[in-house]
């Protein structure tokens, strides 16, 4: 089934090199039956022409906030009001300053102030223009004012420089606008990540966190359950696939980094697993023998719920970790709260051998960002899970 057929895309192109990438995207979404209308803002024309965007959409181009050919009708209301969303490719840096500040000094940035649809953004700009805290928090503002992000991506830019901010491909775009209008009924979408992880030494040994991964299956059982479509992201366990869910198993820390990040965005991500902190800075493809075997050198392994939850663009709207402690629970948990950037921390006391790790039961305190504590008491970790989902469809709706 085609969602997008017979939608009305308003695209906005801005001027940067990734202004190329408009002119695939406008035959991707042509080809599947979408309805597009473009403006070009003024330095957009520097890198694609009228003629290339009108040829590729069958549609006339905007540009101008005042119309002498059209004075009765204003463009920047109508254009607004027609289109079912708003897609701005490329967003570069100059835009989404602008829409931060609410300027509606050209067409483009006064018909989004004039639209009541959903604006979507895919930005492109240089790494140290898209790392840069102005940038950050311009993008925060919309974030908070409801706009969605598309990338940026990773990789070699045109300026000869590598790092992130990089335009999305137009086949991610357009799969983005797919699950957008497939969502219209509208399904939350949710990632969980369970289970341990494990750090190889040799392929025969390795470290690892203590974990069963149930809680966080519970967790993503009782999403599904509620109406999510949900993402299970599992370390190694002994538990059954889970029906109505996709699955993703991995090993590795690093693994599970990649894995989150290939299935962002989505509305909540909850960090269940038991991540291991650290990795072997030089393991070894070989069996090491046990005589050779006197020194670990350790290095960090990357922060995943942190990374998720300071990112500007990635973020979902509730992000909640998992704090596993054996003293000082609810100090150490509020900690790990400011630190991570979480909006809620579930705490849980892992020195008690009657609930938690390998046990079918449990007993957390929810923390959230206002420092609200909310306690539940030992249970079996589906009934733990069913109430934290209660709550979190509470926050969401």
């Amino acid at each position: 089934m085609n969602n997008l057929e017979g939608k009305k895309i308003l695209l906005i192109i801005c001027g940067g090199i990734a202004a190329y990438k408009s002119l695939e995207l406008i035959r991707i979404l042509r080809k599947n039956n979408v309805h597009i209308k473009t403006i070009l803002t003024k330095n957009a024309h520097k890198f694609v022409t009228p003629l290339s965007v009108t040829s590729l959409s069958n549609e006339k181009v905007y540009s101008e906030l005042f119309n002498h050919e059209n004075e009765a009708e204003m463009d920047h209301i109508a254009l607004s009001r027609w289109a079912d969303v708003i897609l701005i490719a490329p967003a570069t840096a100059n835009t989404i300053s602008k829409l931060s500040y609410g300027l509606a000094d050209e067409l483009a940035s006064t018909v989004v102030l004039a639209s009541d649809k959903n604006i979507i953004l895919a930005p492109a700009m240089n790494v140290r223009m898209w790392e840069h805290q102005s940038n950050k928090d311009n993008i925060k503002k919309l974030i908070d004012y409801g706009y969605k992000f598309i990338g940026p991506e990773i990789g070699d830019m045109a300026c000869g420089e590598f790092g992130e901010g990089k335009m999305s491909e137009p086949e991610k775009i357009f799969d983005v606008l797919k699950n957008y209008f497939s969502s219209s009924n509208k399904k939350f979408r949710a990632l969980v990540t369970s289970g341990p992880t494990r750090e190889y030494i040799d392929p025969i040994r390795f470290i690892s966190n203590k974990s069963s991964g149930k809680q966080g299956h519970e967790i993503a059982k009782s999403l599904r359950d509620h109406g999510f479509e949900t993402t299970l992201i599992s370390g190694p366990t002994n538990l059954k696939k889970l029906d109505g869910i996709k699955q993703v198993n991995v090993e590795t820390t690093d693994q599970m980094f990649k894995k989150t990040l290939e299935n962002l965005p989505v509305d909540v991500a909850i960090f269940s697993a038991a991540v291991s902190d650290w990795k072997i800075k030089d393991s070894r493809n070989e069996k090491i023998k046990k005589d050779d075997l006197n020194i670990l050198n350790l290095e960090k392994n990357r922060d995943i719920l942190s990374y998720v939850s300071k990112h500007n663009s990635l973020r979902p709207k509730i992000v909640i970790g998992f704090s596993a402690e054996t003293n000082d629970l609810i100090r150490n948990s509020q900690k790990k709260l400011d630190e991570k950037n979480c909006d809620w921390i579930i705490a849980n006391n892992v020195s008690n051998n009657s609930f938690g790790l390998d046990s079918d039961f449990n007993e957390i305190s929810i923390i959230t960002k206002k420092n609200k504590i909310e306690k539940i008491s030992k249970n079996s970790k589906k009934e733990i899970a069913d109430k934290i989902v209660k709550k979190l469809v509470l926050s969401l709706n």
